[in-house]
């Protein structure tokens, strides 16, 4: 991975979300494996079995290393970007090209891994490509996440874990929030600092 550079006192939001966005591969139609990638595949790892679905796959990268390494017996990727899910078969993993969960059956899935487009873009500057799909969140970053977690009670085991990444770019406690009315148990299973965010790993619950 490339070294960051220390955040200065003077780095404001927009600096922050540019520095993010050039050290992600902006030169590529699909989404190079950083930071929150290692972070996703340490926990799945640690949680996935059963059926368990990749949303946002890009490479495939977390989704091999889960099929891999890890309980899970069956590994998909679900990917909007046709290039995306291209390169997730190359490296093995069952794709299909999908807007979030929409394709899936009820109750289906024992484990859903997610690491969201999150960075806050503002409208007038949206990329208009692949790596905004794979980047932006909107304006608060949450604008794939809540309809993620509108929809995952539907498809979701009723003992089933979904593990979402969440930036502290997003709003964590935002995030967290709109899990639990979702009905949803939200607990912390992996977090790491970076000059410009804290990635954190919430697992996901159905609430008893």
């Amino acid at each position: 991975m490339p070294e960051e550079e220390p955040a200065s006192e003077e780095t404001d939001d927009s600096t922050t979300r540019d520095a993010l966005a050039a050290r992600r591969g902006l030169d590529s139609p699909v989404y190079a494996p950083a930071e929150d990638s290692g972070l996703l595949a340490e926990a799945a790892v640690e949680h996935a079995r059963g059926v368990t679905l990749e949303v946002g796959t890009g490479s495939g990268w977390v989704a091999e290393k889960v099929l891999r390494v890890s309980d899970a017996t069956r590994v998909l990727g679900s990917d909007v970007n046709p290039h995306a899910t291209r390169r997730a078969r190359e490296r093995g993993v069952e794709a299909v090209r999908a807007d979030l969960l929409s394709p899936f059956r009820e109750e289906s899935l024992d484990t859903v891994l997610f690491n969201p487009p999150y960075l806050p873009t503002d409208p007038d500057n949206e990329w208009d490509d692949w790596q905004e799909a794979a980047l932006s969140g909107g304006e608060s970053g949450r604008e794939s996440i809540e309809p993620f977690l509108d929809d995952l009670p539907r498809v979701l085991a009723p003992d089933g874990v979904a593990l979402l990444l969440v930036s502290s770019l997003t709003g964590f406690a935002d995030v967290v929030e709109y899990a639990v009315d979702a009905g949803f148990r939200a607990e912390t299973v992996a977090e790491e600092s970076f000059p410009f965010e804290t990635l954190s790993i919430l697992a996901l619950r159905r609430r008893e």
